[in-house]
């Protein structure tokens, strides 16, 4: 390694980045494609499709509301531990689904229980990548999370071969095998001792606390004073909106697709190439974030809009080669914006609170994840086609992207070497400058050491510059 507070940059990273990729597909590419059970639940149970699509939608919200219970749980018993824990329960709920008659049995089982598993894998995972890389924190990140675009390519059209040959409950039996797997994920994960030790140390310095100071001593586990942070809240109401647009598409691309006249192997073929194109954008969107041409935030804005015009404009495809060139852009739009939603976390908040704000950033976006599908459901069913749904989830990720113009320093203009001038005039920042602003200028400055102080930070950004 380089160093007891460096980053190494590779070594084991890697293989975190491997850990990162396995539980992306096994838990978001599970979630992209179980749109290809949707068309048997409704014709098995004769409901809605609202109805149909609350097992995806409480998937969504409890992987994501329940991801700060994973962060804690990881501070104190190591991300290892939590992620394996998190992969039998997944695996547990996928294999009780199986044996369902009604609803309620998969919402309990197939929405909560596997959900609350990926919890517990999901935060864990992504907050420990960050830890392992700084110049190419951006394309590990990206390496990880082609993971949901590569299971999805595959899982789509395998699904719907089980299901052919096995009915929807021996598939759903077989993919609990598969889930397991993310056991192996959380074995991969090996602490940063540096960073493990500053962790405790924090931890000794909290006083143990009695029944008065309980919701105080809460707080502190879960790390909620990150929404003090202004940066961190616009952050978090921005996600909110963009959640709840931006889970829709793999619910209802599928169903779209057989609205429109698909068979079911076209429209598994649809989310497929979407889901490829997702891989790829991941890729290329990690390796051009490291490139410092723009700032994490901006990026994150410019392929957030993007991914809403694509929705907006979905309703005008009537073909299948048409809906596919609307689903690939889509696919390169929503791609290239998932690495920075991590990626920008670390310009926001010190680097050992990221695990943290992974977990509170999740169970923000989840919220609006619980309302998207349900509400694109009950669209469906007041007009008869998902064009209104689509419509309606374009319009919540471009008002995402407008609250997200607000994190501080967006339009100031600055670069580093506008910083660079700046620190030579060797005048002190303001007292109540905002830490954020400096962070987004020179992006995980302060990553190199968890116990320096602020004045040692700053001499360390000016020398950086």
């Amino acid at each position: 390694m380089a160093g007891p507070h460096v980053p190494p940059d590779g070594g084991w990273g890697w293989m975190i980045v491997l850990s990162g990729f396995m539980m992306n597909a096994l838990s978001y590419g599970v979630i992209r494609s179980v749109g290809v059970f949707f068309v048997e639940f409704v014709h098995l149970f004769n409901r809605s499709s609202s109805e149909v699509s609350w097992i995806s939608s409480i998937a969504i919200a409890v992987q994501q509301f329940a991801s700060p219970v994973g962060s804690a749980l990881s501070m104190l018993f190591g991300a290892r531990a939590v992620v394996m824990a998190g992969g039998v329960l997944a695996f547990l709920g996928i294999l009780l689904a199986s044996f369902g008659n009604s609803l309620l049995h998969l919402y309990l089982t197939l929405g909560a229980m596997t959900g609350f598993g990926w919890a517990l894998a999901f935060a864990p995972t992504m907050g420990t990548i960050p830890k392992y890389f700084l110049r190419r924190r951006a394309l590990a990140l990206g390496l990880a999370l082609t993971g949901n675009g590569v299971s999805s390519f595959l899982f789509s059209p395998l699904f719907q071969a089980l299901i052919d040959a096995y009915s929807w409950r021996g598939a759903l039996i077989i993919l609990s095998a598969v889930v397991l797997n993310l056991c192996i994920c959380g074995a991969l994960l090996r602490p940063i001792p540096a960073l493990e030790n500053a962790s405790r140390h924090l931890k000794e310095l909290q006083q143990p606390s009695k029944c008065a100071l309980f919701l105080r001593k809460l707080a502190s586990v879960f790390d909620l004073s990150l929404f003090r942070n202004r940066g961190f809240l616009v952050y978090s109401v921005g996600m909110l909106l963009i959640g709840t647009g931006y889970f829709v598409p793999y619910v209802h691309l599928v169903p779209h697709g057989k609205d429109l006249g698909l068979s079911n192997y076209e429209a598994a073929f649809l989310m497929s190439v979407t889901a490829l194109a997702d891989a790829a954008s991941r890729l290329f969107s990690g390796c051009f974030a490291d490139l410092k041409l723009l700032t994490s935030a901006h990026l994150l804005v410019l392929w957030n809009s993007t991914t809403g015009l694509s929705l907006l404009l979905l309703p005008l495809a009537e073909t299948f080669p048409s809906v596919m060139a609307l689903g690939l852009i889509y696919g390169l739009s929503a791609g290239a914006f998932a690495p920075l939603i991590f990626a920008v976390l670390p310009d926001l908040v010190a680097i050992e609170r990221v695990t943290s704000a992974v977990g509170l950033g999740l169970m923000v976006m989840s919220l609006g994840g619980l309302l998207g599908p349900p509400l694109s459901g009950l669209l469906r069913d007041l007009t008869g086609d998902f064009r209104v749904s689509f419509l309606v989830c374009g319009g919540f990720i471009l008002a995402g992207s407008c609250v997200l113009m607000c994190i501080p320093s967006f339009f100031s203009g600055a670069t580093s070497s506008c910083r660079k001038k700046k620190d030579r005039t060797g005048l002190p920042p303001a007292k109540d400058e905002p830490p954020v602003s400096c962070v987004l200028i020179t992006p995980s400055s302060t990553d190199h050491s968890l116990d320096v102080s602020q004045s040692t930070r700053l001499s360390t950004m000016s020398e950086e510059c």
